[in-house]
């Protein structure tokens, strides 16, 4: 496979050509159409007096004329297709070079009580999401948002499997989203799901005869009337009876109509989304459990789809006044589209959702795969019951530019906590929110950014950013403390990866060193595993006194009058703070 970036060039090149081709034949076959259309009125004119060759051009003309415009028709669809190809390859150029900030920041997805998505910038503006979301509906992006934040550690390698082999398929995933991102839908997939579980027939059974027994009449009618059998009045009398059966069932039709019309684009890319799912040969687990949940023994999801979108199309006809009028009074076909849409509803109306999800769970999977397409060196964690929660060689932040990013090594056993000391701005704050991926990313199923990782799977949780509120009547000090007595009993239920950043703050220093000493005591004796990092050089005695406990820290020096830093993780008390340093070299004291 050739490097992210040269595949989008050439995949971005290879559909603007294409794009361009179609375009030249479209207007081929716009002048044919225009060509026809003119014959059609010339020879039309010149065999007026002759009407039956005046009437043999104009039908032959019209059946040219429709076949030229269905081509274009045809033409037109997949050059949008082509284009939107086109233009997810030069969206992921952007991405690539650090152009993604205008993309869905997911904030509603965000949750202040959530274990850790408020405190490591999962959600927001140059988030985790915002740069690996690839959806284009909203329901996979609810579903990619609700990955991110599930804290499952079962199944794991199952979803490696799965994202691996969709990240050896970047043609079919383009395809599937540039198909989806063409047909704009109205109606979310929970309501219409809702709306389906919800709705009773309004039609008996005997509809399915009615319609068809009054076409035999009306045709009969119209036979006796051309035999001059009958007046034309009696014509007229048949329609008012034909607009008098349809009228007894008229508003409930046209709620039945509103409905579907709003939800009639979903049910097309639903379909269209299907049928590539169907089509596509998956080997992985997990794929194949969801390609297996669209199948039906006897028909396909997608030929299912489409023939509801006929049936709703065919309905939407009743909107011509003409159609409605004598296509109601003479064929009843409001009654006979709306039995057909009603049949469809009772038959399959269970089955959609799973339907829907499965087309939304690959929307999801899609990004995933596609992140690990983008990022070929990374490696897929290796799942492992050994002592050491994580083992990682070159561990870094994967929204870090590499030629800027500091790699490091870490290597936690289970029950053991770590304290990080480090000079501000030195990257303890970094380091802690890189862990905090690499455990979110690998319990998703994600490749990390590290040369190799053996972890034996945890849940995490957080306290890194705490805010007081005024709705609330709530201090900082007071949301602090709920967050750390939300850790301390969530740890009693299960075990979880911990990780804080300089907690109590909302406290004096000497209560603070205290305090802080007590929750890490505590932390410890309940075997817990984790992170705290801290000014605070007095907790670090802790180490001498409990086994579990080791020191680490990241440093600063000052050469030449200029702060420097290493970004390297080191075993120790950090002995150089540059507060006074910074305070001083900007001039504020």
């Amino acid at each position: 496979m050739d490097h992210p970036s040269t595949f989008y060039i050439a995949q971005k090149e290879k559909h603007l050509m294409h794009a361009n081709q179609l375009y030249k034949k479209m207007t081929l076959f716009s002048t044919l159409r225009i060509t026809v259309f003119l014959a059609i009125v010339i020879g039309v004119y010149l065999t007026f007096k002759n009407w039956q060759i005046a009437t043999i051009i104009a039908v032959v003309g019209i059946v040219i004329f429709i076949y030229l415009l269905s081509k274009h028709t045809d033409l037109k669809a997949e050059r949008q297709l082509k284009l939107a190809l086109a233009d997810i390859n030069l969206t992921e150029l952007e991405i690539a070079s650090g152009n993604f900030h205008n993309k869905e920041q997911g904030l509603q997805f965000q949750n202040p009580t959530h274990f850790y998505s408020l405190d490591i910038d999962l959600f927001g503006r140059g988030s985790f999401f915002q740069f690996i979301n690839r959806t284009t509906i909203s329901e996979g992006m609810q579903l990619l948002a609700e990955a991110l934040k599930a804290n499952d550690i079962e199944a794991i390698e199952k979803r490696q499997e799965a994202i691996k082999e969709l990240s050896l398929k970047p043609e079919w995933r383009q395809l599937y989203s540039a198909t989806a991102s063409l047909i704009k839908v109205e109606t979310p997939a929970k309501s219409i799901i809702d709306w389906l579980k919800q709705h009773k027939s309004f039609l008996p059974n005997a509809m399915i005869w009615i319609p068809y027994a009054f076409m035999i009449a009306t045709l009969f009618l119209f036979t006796m009337f051309f035999f001059k059998a009958i007046s034309i009045g009696f014509l007229g009398y048949w329609l008012l009876v034909g607009l008098l059966i349809t009228g007894r069932y008229l508003k409930k039709i046209n709620n039945l109509a509103s409905k579907t019309e709003r939800i009639k684009d979903t049910f097309k890319q639903y379909g269209q989304l299907l049928n590539q799912i169907e089509k596509e040969h998956f080997t992985s687990v997990l794929l194949l459990e969801k390609q297996k949940k669209i199948q039906i023994e006897s028909e396909k999801a997608s030929e299912i789809f489409n023939k509801l979108s006929k049936s709703l199309d065919a309905l939407d006809n009743r909107n011509n006044f003409i159609s409605a009028i004598f296509g109601n009074g003479y064929f009843l076909t409001d009654l006979k589209n709306s039995y057909k849409v009603e049949q469809w509803l009772t038959a399959y109306k269970d089955k959609v959702e799973d339907w829907f999800e499965v087309v939304s769970f690959f929307d999801a999977y899609n990004s995933m795969g596609n992140y690990a397409f983008n990022n070929p060196t990374y490696v897929y964690p290796k799942i492992s019951n050994a002592t050491n929660v994580i083992k990682a060689k070159n561990l870094g932040h994967p929204l870090l530019k590499p030629t800027k990013r500091v790699d490091n090594d870490l290597t936690i056993q289970n029950a053991q906590f770590f304290i990080i000391t480090g000079a501000n701005m030195a990257g303890k704050s970094t380091f802690l929110r890189t862990v905090s991926l690499h455990i979110v990313m690998a319990n998703v199923g994600l490749p990390v950014c590290a040369t190799s990782s053996e972890y034996n799977p945890v849940k995490l949780i957080t306290s890194m950013r705490t805010s007081d509120s005024l709705t609330d009547d709530s201090s900082y000090f007071f949301s602090e403390l709920t967050r750390l007595k939300f850790i301390v009993d969530a740890i009693q239920k299960e075990p979880y990866f911990i990780i804080l950043d300089e907690i109590l703050k909302g406290t004096n220093s000497t209560d603070k060193a205290i305090g802080s000493r007590k929750f890490v005591e505590k932390l410890v004796a309940s075997n817990a595993t984790g992170i705290i990092a801290t000014h605070d050089l007095s907790l670090c005695e802790i180490e001498k006194e409990l086994e579990e406990v080791k020191n680490y820290y990241f440093d600063a020096e000052i050469i030449n009058d200029e702060l420097y830093f290493d970004y390297t993780f080191k075993t120790g008390v950090c002995k150089n703070m540059n507060a006074s340093f910074l305070l001083k070299k900007m001039e504020i004291v």
